[in-house]
């Protein structure tokens, strides 16, 4: 059936959040802090790559994507902690595991 597509979140500068979708989440996630991703991510840096997940189709990362996105901030969180298999979430416990070095930014 091909190379699977995943559906990415990215926590940006000041706190929001970048949905999309790619076949390479690293590469895609280097284009985001390079500057040369999604306008969203140029203006609003990457900060750490939160959550990723596997699909078979284009068709249903991007459905996955666009369900994402119409989602609140706090309920995004949520998703994404549930993507990586937390249990629970609060913001108090809302750590992020991959950061950017100064130098990467």
């Amino acid at each position: 059936m091909g190379e699977p597509w995943w559906v990415y979140m990215i926590v940006c500068k000041g706190g929001g959040i970048y949905t999309g979708i790619a076949k390479d989440v690293d590469a895609r996630y280097q284009q985001h802090i390079t500057g040369k991703g999604a306008r969203y991510t140029k203006m609003n840096p990457p900060v750490a790559l939160l959550a990723k997940q596997q699909y078979a189709t284009r068709r249903e990362a991007a459905q996955t994507e666009w369900m994402i996105k119409q989602m609140s901030p706090a309920d995004k969180r949520q998703w994404a902690f549930a993507m990586r298999g937390c249990v629970g979430f609060s913001e108090s416990s809302y750590v992020l595991t991959e950061t950017l070095s100064p130098g990467d930014q």
